[in-house]
């Protein structure tokens, strides 16, 4: 049965990274919406298109500012706003843990302000600046691509739409593409995706090593680690999994 989930992000590409649950969720009658702190217009434009691939209802963009992500408390009606807006009982955001040893700018900020916005808005926080919208209790949590995950989800009947997803993250793949060939050896590009030094664009070259990345990665977490999924996500769900008896 599908429930109302969004995906708070960071950056444009997480959207994607999480689309397998994104997608399954509208499949089985949910909806599945996205916020993306931090994108300049091409990439809106972007996560726009895989949006819609993925059946995301609505992507909110809330304009941060790279470099400058801080606590104020203006930035935290922005998220509070959305989450009352979308109501959510589940939200997939970013690892606590995971996001202190990638040095991707701005995640740590981001994750204090995230879970500051998550508790802010089940309390009487700024409600004289959002009328009509009342707290939202905190719903269930499950961080994305963690060091330690405690869950998977097969992922394998959405494999294309989660792929398609990726193909229209265009400027996404131009930056990964350049940033590969700077730090891979030509020998160590052709083994990861043979007749990579054919290939005539960044965006193509991003694309090729991204596609083999997402594979591998997903395999891994599926059939690779003896599991019974071809493909899976995996997460960690914040808390107690919580049980009448115990499941299969």
């Amino acid at each position: 049965m599908g429930v109302r989930m969004l995906l708070l992000g960071v950056y444009g590409m997480e959207m994607v990274e999480c689309g397998g649950a994104l997608a399954r969720n509208v499949k089985n009658g949910g909806q599945s919406f996205a916020s993306i702190m931090l994108a300049g217009e091409q990439t809106k434009k972007d996560v726009t298109k895989a949006a819609e691939v993925l059946g995301v209802e609505k992507v909110y963009f809330s304009d941060f500012v790279a470099g400058e992500v801080d606590f104020d408390r203006a930035s935290k009606v922005k998220l509070v706003r959305i989450i009352r807006e979308v109501k959510p009982d589940i939200i997939i955001t970013q690892d606590p843990e995971h996001c202190q040893v990638d040095l991707d700018p701005d995640r740590r900020p981001a994750m204090t302000l995230l879970q500051e916005s998550i508790a802010l808005a089940s309390r009487a926080f700024a409600l004289d600046e959002m009328p009509g919208l009342e707290p939202h209790p905190i719903p269930t949590i499950y961080y994305m691509s963690p060091l330690h995950p405690n869950c998977i989800l097969n992922v394998a009947s959405v494999w294309k739409q989660k792929e398609a997803g990726m193909d229209v993250l265009e400027s996404q793949m131009n930056f990964s593409g350049q940033h590969f060939e700077k730090t891979l050896a030509p020998e160590e590009l052709e083994v990861i995706c043979p007749g990579f030094d054919q290939l005539e664009t960044y965006y193509e070259k991003g694309r090729k090593v991204h596609a083999a990345i997402d594979r591998a990665l997903h395999m891994y977490w599926g059939v690779g680690g003896h599991g019974s999924y071809a493909l899976a996500e995996h997460y960690r769900r914040e808390g107690l999994f919580e049980f009448m008896e115990l499941p299969l």
